[in-house]
């Protein structure tokens, strides 16, 4: 082995072959092989590819792309052989508009420029069913919230993930049975911004191989089943200055953490278009379980959109409730990050604050308090991302491959219902949902 070889951090006895990965418009995995000989070359020249059938990328007349890889990420696939590593796409010597990965590191830059690093640790949430076939889901458990024996038969497989999950650079730090039957969560190790974002896409991909190799398929869908808890992916947020978290005031949040609060809350609306988007996000954002849809703030309240955690040490931090695991976590963190910057900037105050729950304070009560509304539907949500100046731009060019992409997404879940004579603002989930978004 060479000595470039090892100070890339492959093994003398290590893969032969190396996925490319980097994620559609969807955040989805997309990738190619190549032979391990070819790993320094896809850093510093880079790899080409044709990305005129990637969801949200060029177009077929204008699609040679290049892919760099970032060896900071490099992995290797303990039960594959095989290893494999992020990137960044380019175009003609610059970087691609609507590269996921490259709209967050120029997010991160104009943060950074403030003076800022963002951390983020997620809470995402999956179900484990058996399928036969149909979209008739079978659950294999009928465990609860949190119980340990008897009930939840996916125990082992929880403890199976978190044991390969070191393999790709994540810290697992709490496993248990979620609300739903079936339901469950592994929760690992905040990070910079960036990272997590790559960690997500890692743990997704762990998740699903290791249920499929049980027998098993997992479904991080928002909504897989009517009826039963949608899955979420809570954020902590947090961020820092000077090496010191700069969410921590003399008594309690600083006014930066004040302020980044109020500029989450005003663009909340628009920033559901990232944080939430498909349509069937919006099966799960509905009164009467956990997912929040009131725009409203307090401390240690649940039923908040903003929830402030207690905190001890350096642990200062905000929980942003209604993001789900469907999300491009990318384009959402880019969003999000900026929208919060923008309430920096202008000084803004947070308004609708609440300690009680939202759900049980009468229309009337909500209006009076200054407590308003997530959108209900994908296309609601849309329409306050067109309106949204803030959250158009964090996406930067790539807003208008999100846009049409999404846009078309609503027309034709719209023409299905339409063709089955279905009304529009039905919750149940139907199969053109499950056959679109099951295996997201």
């Amino acid at each position: 082995m060479n000595e470039s070889a090892k100070l890339l951090g492959v093994s003398a006895k290590g893969p032969r072959f190396l996925q490319l990965i980097f994620v559609d418009i969807n955040g989805v995995p997309k990738g190619m092989e190549v032979p391990i000989a070819r790993y320094e070359e896809a850093i510093e020249e880079g790899i080409s590819f044709d990305g005129s059938s990637i969801p949200g990328f060029q177009g077929i007349e204008d699609s040679d792309l290049i892919f760099k890889a970032d060896p900071s990420t490099y992995a290797e696939v303990p039960w594959e052989g095989i290893a494999r590593v992020y990137g960044y796409i380019y175009k003609d010597g610059k970087p691609y508009k609507a590269d996921p990965r490259g709209v967050l590191r120029r997010a991160l830059e104009r943060l950074e420029k403030e003076g800022y690093k963002a951390y983020i640790g997620p809470e995402p949430e999956f179900y484990l069913f058996k399928k036969n076939g149909t979209w008739e889901l079978h659950i294999p458990d009928s465990g609860g919230y949190f119980d340990l024996v008897t009930l939840d038969k996916a125990r082992e497989l929880r403890r199976e993930i978190a044991l390969y999950m070191p393999a790709f650079g994540l810290v697992p730090e709490v496993l248990h049975h979620e609300v739903g039957r079936a339901q469950h969560e592994i929760d690992f190790r905040y990070d910079e911004a960036l990272k997590t974002a790559d960690n997500i896409v890692s743990f997704k991909y762990v998740v699903k191989a290791i249920a499929e190799m049980r027998g098993l398929y997992a479904t991080f869908m928002p909504k897989p089943l009517y009826g039963y808890p949608g899955n979420g992916m809570h954020l902590h947020i947090s961020l820092w200055k000077d090496g010191e978290n700069a969410f921590i005031g003399e008594d309690g949040l600083s006014e930066t953490a004040l302020h980044f609060i109020a500029g989450i809350l005003k663009h909340a609306k628009a920033l559901t278009a990232l944080t939430n988007p498909t349509v069937n996000s919006y099966k799960r954002l509905v009164p009467g379980y956990e997912a929040p849809v009131y725009i409203s703030w307090g401390y240690r309240n649940r039923s908040a959109l903003i929830r402030v955690p207690a905190f001890w040490g350096n642990g200062a931090r905000i929980e942003y409730r209604c993001p789900d695991p469907s999300a491009n976590p990318y384009l959402a963190f880019s969003a999000i990050l900026l929208a919060g910057l923008d309430g920096i900037k202008r000084k803004l105050e947070p308004e609708a604050y609440v300690e009680t729950n939202v759900y049980e304070m009468g229309e009337e009560e909500r209006a009076k308090a200054g407590i308003e509304t997530l959108p209900e539907s994908l296309g609601e949500a849309l329409e306050e991302l067109k309106k949204d100046k803030v959250v158009r731009e964090a996406l930067g060019e790539a807003y208008e491959n999100f846009i049409a992409y999404k846009e078309r997404e609503w027309s034709e879940y719209v023409a299905y219902l339409e063709s089955r004579e279905l009304p529009l603002e039905t919750k149940k989930v139907t199969e053109w949902e499950l056959e679109r978004y099951f295996y997201v």
